[in-house]
């Protein structure tokens, strides 16, 4: 078999897939794995030489498995191939990457389209990944800013969840109103005033939490913890 630079270069068109999803989550399930897989399979049948699966956003340029399968073509001058043209491109920068390499690529829903219409999908492709991602943080500023929690603490560990939880409470004691509330604490449980009355007491004098909200006895609970603490 002949080989130019290196490559091979007779014989049939050989291909080799690439296969991505965006979050763990999907790639953990299977989610859309199984179908690109299927498809590629179908039309390709004993010309696909190599598969290359990978969990990252596309919007991303360096990515492992796409550089491993662009390497795999490149030795092999094989055709880069996937289920959809987005899964390899939603940035025009690879596009660029893939021209100055020559590798050769197509997807299912393109086969038969010319450079131009390539470079005009790429183009949509990269636009549309911008608008979900500047959707993405509107929502989620949104949420902050009505009081919503962001994050999962399950998908946290020990040490991320421990600085979290020290970060927290750093902002609690630095808090102006938090220390006033806790002078309040000290002094009204100096009284023998309850939990619940003490938290009445605040609302009534104005007093919020460092989350803008009304106390009650957890809170106030917390704050009397802080005192006790700083005694020793």
């Amino acid at each position: 078999m002949a080989k130019k630079n290196g490559a091979e270069t007779e014989g049939p068109q050989k291909y080799v897939a690439y296969l991505r999803v965006s979050t763990q989550k999907q790639g953990q399930e299977g989610l859309g794995m199984k179908a690109q897989e299927k498809g590629i399979l179908d039309y390709c049948g004993e010309s696909l030489i190599g598969k290359f699966v990978e969990v990252e956003s596309g919007g991303k340029v360096s990515r492992k498995e796409l550089v491993r399968a662009v390497e795999l073509c490149k030795k092999n001058n094989a055709k880069l191939i996937a289920f959809r043209l987005d899964r390899i491109l939603r940035s025009l920068d690879i596009l660029v990457i893939l021209r100055q390499n020559k590798v050769k690529f197509t997807a299912l829903d393109c086969l038969n389209d010319s450079e131009m219409i390539i470079n005009i999908k790429a183009a949509f492709a990269e636009e549309e990944l911008r608008k979900v991602s500047e959707r993405t943080r509107n929502a989620l500023a949104q949420k902050k800013a009505g009081g919503k929690v962001l994050g999962k603490p399950e998908n946290m560990n020990y040490a991320a969840q421990v600085k979290g939880a020290e970060v927290n409470k750093q902002r609690a004691g630095e808090n102006k109103n938090n220390r006033r509330a806790t002078a309040m604490v000290a002094q009204l449980r100096s009284q023998g005033k309850t939990f619940d009355q003490i938290a009445e007491q605040l609302n009534k004098d104005g007093f919020v939490t460092s989350t803008g909200k009304e106390f009650h006895a957890m809170q106030v609970h917390r704050l009397h913890k802080r005192v006790e603490a700083e005694k020793k």
